[in-house]
């Protein structure tokens, strides 16, 4: 049922372009070290190449992705089929983040919607693309993307943004440093 790609096919980029929600999963080297795994929405999710995805990362109350990436550059990108036919897709790859301000953001930021409270692009380079049958995977149905995560942003404006990039994204809750905390 599991089928190996060497890289995102037609198909595969029309059913990722379909989902309204993604998964991001990393972990340290450590073996006592946090398994991260966040759910992501909105419309962040870009295909740069059959090889290459990015999304564009939002703040929130820690930032173990890009302390992971930093340190091992391992992430797994899964999106599932929640309505229609059954599927699962698991991307695997080398990741990286890039920050305002850095050469790379201005080339990419574009290619995102503008989202308040916009902190990173992860950008990943697929070394296997897989499906599985997503047999066990509900059907639900979408109603929207919440607006807490916007409005939230909106308020803390871009001051209150940047001290709480630095207050909660310096640093893995296994005390690893991002690229946020590095820029310290």
């Amino acid at each position: 049922m599991a089928k190996v790609f060497e890289q995102i096919t037609p198909e595969l980029a029309d059913f990722i372009q379909r989902q309204a929600l993604f998964f991001v999963a990393t972990a340290p080297l450590t073996p006592d070290g946090h398994v991260n795994l966040s759910p992501k929405g909105f419309d962040s999710f870009q295909i740069l190449s059959p090889t290459r995805v990015a999304y564009l990362d939002l703040t929130g109350s820690g930032n173990e992705t890009s302390a992971h990436l930093q340190e091992n550059g391992r992430i797994t990108l899964m999106f599932c089929a929640f309505e229609g036919a059954p599927m699962i897709l698991r991307l695997y790859g080398q990741g990286r983040t890039v920050l305002p301000g850095e050469p790379e953001w201005a080339e990419m930021c574009d290619r995102f919607p503008k989202i308040p409270g916009s902190r990173q692009i992860i950008v990943a380079d697929l070394h296997r693309i897989q499906t599985s049958c997503g047999f066990g995977v509900p059907l639900l149905s979408y109603e929207g993307q919440r607006d807490m995560l916007v409005s939230w942003a909106e308020k803390k404006g871009p001051e209150g943004l940047a001290a709480y990039q630095q207050k909660k994204g310096s640093r893995s809750i296994d005390g690893l440093a991002t690229p946020i905390g590095n820029r310290n």
